[in-house]
């Protein structure tokens, strides 16, 4: 028993000197959210030894998340410091609250996520650490409510970003587009009801902030794009209308549909797919 005791402690301790990426936990005291608010930060194993400067890549998690989310839920626990040391990226895991898509709420002050992540986690992020503080060397992506907050960030701030991917994202806002229960676009509403106009009064709110609906810019903005959606995903048929009307107006892209679900299994393999695609935009 005591051999096999020292065996498993020599060989924990070879796992975890291999998984050397560094995560920070940052407390960011907001003045658009109006309250202290956590983000993660990935560094890595690189990252300690000297004083080159790095690529960054924003990390955005989903409706009902939080800014651990990629951290803690993929069932390979160890995906994003396997990534951050096989890419030499700076990972950035920004919270961007319940339901609010990201965006900064038109009716209630306390949740101005597009502010937060644009005006306080970037700038913070740079002041803080060895990020290369230039569009080329910053991209972004995210699942679910993440996917459509990064294509809507990018799309809106295309002098901060230089590529953008999004993983089952909703890029219609409008849940009368998505496939599930009358039920759950229900308590959905509920939820943000002290966020967002309803849609009977402000439907134009729905569509003006929907990704969907801004492929104009995002050919005039001509940033690298990739996203994809699993076949059994409810949000499958708003992402294929994204592809239908990038290619209509001809703006570069990659779409992909696999086999799978609104699930972490789907989204742990997607992410490495978003690096391979950002490599090759970033140069490294």
């Amino acid at each position: 028993m005591y051999k096999l005791c020292i065996i498993f402690a020599c060989c924990f301790g070879i796992s975890f000197a291999l998984q050397a990426a560094k995560v920070d936990t940052i407390e960011i005291n907001s003045s658009y959210l109006q309250k202290k608010v956590k983000i993660a930060v990935v560094t890595p194993k690189s990252y300690q030894a000297g004083q080159t400067r790095y690529a960054t890549l924003y990390l955005l998690h989903g409706g009902y998340g939080k800014f651990s989310d990629w951290l803690l839920n993929t069932p390979d626990k160890n995906l994003v410091h396997r990534l951050c040391d096989e890419y030499n990226l700076i990972f950035v895991l920004p919270d961007g609250g319940i339901g609010g898509y990201y965006l900064d709420s038109p009716i209630n002050a306390t949740s101005q996520y597009e502010s937060f992540i644009i005006k306080e986690v970037i700038p913070k992020v740079d002041a803080t650490y060895r990020s290369i503080n230039d569009r080329k060397s910053r991209v972004i992506s995210g699942l679910s409510m993440g996917g459509h907050g990064a294509l809507y960030l990018s799309t809106r701030n295309p002098e901060l970003f230089c590529a953008v991917g999004s993983m089952s994202g909703a890029v219609d806002i409008n849940t009368d587009h998505w496939n599930v229960p009358p039920e759950r676009r229900k308590a959905i509403a509920e939820r943000q009801a002290n966020i967002w106009p309803s849609k009977q009064d402000k439907p134009e709110f729905y569509l003006n902030n929907s990704v969907v609906s801004m492929t104009e810019k995002m050919k005039t903005n001509g940033l690298a794009m990739i996203f994809d959606c699993g076949v059994d995903d409810f949000l499958i048929e708003p992402n294929r209308e994204l592809h239908r009307r990038l290619l209509y107006n001809q703006t570069p892209h990659e779409y992909t549909e696999r086999p799978g679900a609104h699930t972490w299994e789907y989204w742990q393999n997607s992410l490495p797919v978003h690096l391979m695609f950002f490599k090759k935009v970033l140069g490294i």
